[in-house]
């Protein structure tokens, strides 16, 4: 089952605002249970890290940038300058 537009909107934000931290923490807890490896082995290890948690999640933050699909088209926001035109883009 997909999930709606809203759901995957709320579910990213949760994501980045309680799941990350708590993933950089986890990260940097297993990190250290080992002895410190050189400085650009350890710093490959958390870009490599940085990356990883976003594998598993990219359907969930894939179109949430984007208007709602679902909403009517008539409800987005139009140009301040201009209110009757349709298009955002300048006139040509």
């Amino acid at each position: 089952m997909a999930l709606s537009y809203k759901a995957r909107k709320r579910l990213s934000l949760l994501v980045l605002v309680v799941g990350l931290p708590l993933y950089i923490l986890v990260a940097v807890k297993v990190v250290s249970l080992f002895d410190r490896p050189p400085i650009l082995v350890e710093l490959l290890v958390y870009v490599v890290l940085g990356f990883l948690w976003m594998i598993p999640l990219r359907k969930v933050f894939l179109g949430v940038g984007k208007p709602d699909p679902d909403a009517d088209p008539d409800s987005y926001p139009r140009d301040p300058v201009d209110p009757d035109t349709k298009s955002r883009g300048p006139k040509r």
